[in-house]
């Protein structure tokens, strides 16, 4: 998600502006009524029927609490969120991507949920939730879900190279898509831009987007660490045909791999649906297994997409908002989430929540080792220009690998501390 930065000054004008981000109800312990929470949540995060749901029985159990839950378009919520927290009538619970919680906890105007960690059971929340809703030690976000990406593969195209079993390391996975591609196969369709999965290769080697040093940041894609997950991504993206100057939307992967000669991709599992949409015929062909790690008792590390949960300072009934978040992001919703929408649960302990399903389970089973993007408040700057996808470009088209990482990680340093 790209987000545009406004001063203070701009959030609180554009604040008085928001007639749908306070409130509806009273101050708390002014009225004899029910205290009536404003809850934002994205388009399309859950659907209508599970929403309906959860309002019915959360209000049914807490009948001092009435929910108005608004439901938020992606774009331009970054400056929204922003003037609502700046704003002396803000909603009082919000969604927001996990990777955004820095940005908005930058602002002062994000409730510290630290005291209520353990009531959560946060030892066992995901890696990639918790991290970024945690700054400087401080708990703002509280994990609500995630999804990470897995790889799908033809079990037909598999069969005829005589592949009995998906590779469960990172050099197994090697040798399976180099024997997978040829005859007019593809061993794998890996576009040159698809930096999301570089970052799990980079981490499954020991190495890290950007660092943090004191409160300055600094690239980190030149590291020996880094490298080395650059020159996986290298070699695993030639046993194809991807793109090496575009990502995964350009052309979408997912029109390629149902043209029915691609035997992986790398996606979300829901991208097979996708896939069999585009071509029915491939319908009950497509196998799933978490992206390989270097060693076969654990899946590779992956980025960990997601949200979280935060109450605003100025939210008028903290209390009842936490009341709020604690049920979304406790055992009884968590398992009727990932049902309901095929997510991985915040906690890692309800990963068998998915696994009758076979794209789920390696979705949960890759969630443990998830990872999100570095915790810098303007890292979004980042993504906006994105240096990463040049250098991945650029190494994939033959320049140095070492001169193109200090060159990005150069331009990342400049964005993370300007």
């Amino acid at each position: 998600m790209k987000i545009r930065f406004i001063p203070v000054a701009a959030a609180l004008a554009a604040a008085c502006a928001l007639t749908s981000c306070g409130s509806s109800g009273p101050e708390s312990g002014q009225s004899d009524g029910p205290e009536a929470l404003t809850v934002w949540i994205m388009k399309d995060s859950v659907s209508d029927a599970y929403l309906q749901r959860f309002e019915k029985d959360f209000e049914a159990g807490h009948g001092d609490i009435r929910l108005d839950v608004q439901i938020q378009e992606w774009d331009g919520i970054g400056e929204k969120i922003t003037a609502a927290l700046a704003s002396k009538d803000a909603p009082d619970v919000i969604e927001v991507g996990n990777t955004q919680v820095a940005q908005y906890a930058q602002s002062g105007g994000v409730l510290d949920l630290s005291d209520k960690v353990g009531e959560l059971k946060g030892a066992d929340w995901l890696p990639g939730l918790a991290e970024p809703g945690k700054v400087d030690g401080r708990q703002y976000g509280i994990p609500w879900y995630a999804a990470n990406r897995v790889v799908i593969y033809n079990k037909d195209l598999f069969a005829k190279a005589a592949i009995t079993a998906p590779p469960t390391t990172r050099d197994e996975w090697l040798r399976i898509t180099a024997k997978l591609d040829r005859d007019g196969t593809q061993g794998i369709y890996l576009p040159g831009q698809n930096w999301y999965t570089l970052a799990g290769f980079v981490w499954e080697e020991g190495g890290e987007l950007a660092v943090q040093n004191g409160d300055s940041w600094k690239g980190a894609l030149d590291t020996p660490e880094a490298l080395r997950g650059m020159d996986f991504y290298e070699r695993l993206q030639a046993l194809g045909q991807g793109p090496k100057d575009a990502d995964e939307a350009n052309p979408p992967q997912a029109d390629v791999f149902a043209e029915g000669d691609v035997a992986q991709i790398i996606a979300v599992p829901g991208g097979a649906k996708i896939v069999e949409q585009a071509n029915p015929d491939l319908a009950g062909k497509l196998g799933f297994f978490p992206v390989p790690g270097t060693t076969a008792d654990r899946p590779g590390a992956t980025f960990t997409g997601g949200s979280d949960l935060i109450v605003p300072l100025a939210s008028a009934h903290q209390d009842a908002a936490y009341e709020v978040v604690r049920s979304l992001a406790g055992e009884k919703e968590q398992t009727e989430l990932a049902r309901a929408m095929s997510y991985v649960p915040n906690r890692t302990s309800l990963a068998g929540v998915l696994e009758d399903d076979e794209g789920n389970a390696a979705m949960a089973a890759a969630a443990a080792r998830g990872r999100a993007t570095p915790n810098s408040p303007q890292w979004a700057a980042v993504e906006a220009t994105n240096p990463i996808k040049e250098y991945m470009t650029a190494v994939l088209t033959g320049a140095d690998p070492a001169e193109a990482a200090r060159t990005a990680s150069d331009a990342i340093s400049k964005t993370l501390d300007p």
